[in-house]
């Protein structure tokens, strides 16, 4: 077998492996950054993507806070605790809520030593 035979059943047998890599390259989703939203009557864990809150010398927290109070509402994703592939715990989304505006809501930065699960990752 001469060396160009050789290279291309190489270059086809690598070839799945090149494929998978690059969906799951495709899949990676922006870091999610989680936050507590708390208000006198509950407390929700809320997650946004780190390209939305832009970029900028501010913390991220001041950042978020800053998009609430210019929009008067957004749009999170809801976050909880829940068993992902393997049965090992995730921060997962949960459902999509509206945080208003409100002069009672205080909003922390939320760390936590599960993985986060990005909106629209597979399941």
């Amino acid at each position: 077998m001469n060396s160009f035979h050789r290279r291309a059943l190489v270059s086809f047998a690598l070839l799945p492996a090149l494929i998978v890599a690059r969906q799951v390259r495709a899949q990676a989703a922006a870091p999610i950054l989680l936050f507590k939203v708390v208000s006198p009557r509950d407390d929700v864990v809320v997650g946004i993507e780190a390209a939305q809150l832009g970029a900028g010398a501010a913390p991220p927290v001041q950042r978020l806070a800053a998009m609430l109070a210019d929009k008067g509402q957004l749009t999170l994703w809801q976050y909880a605790s829940q068993h992902g592939e393997g049965g090992a715990l995730v921060q997962a989304p949960l459902r999509q809520i509206v945080v208003f505006k409100n002069d009672l809501l205080r909003i922390e930065p939320y760390s936590t030593p599960l993985a986060i699960k990005a909106p629209g990752a597979s399941k």
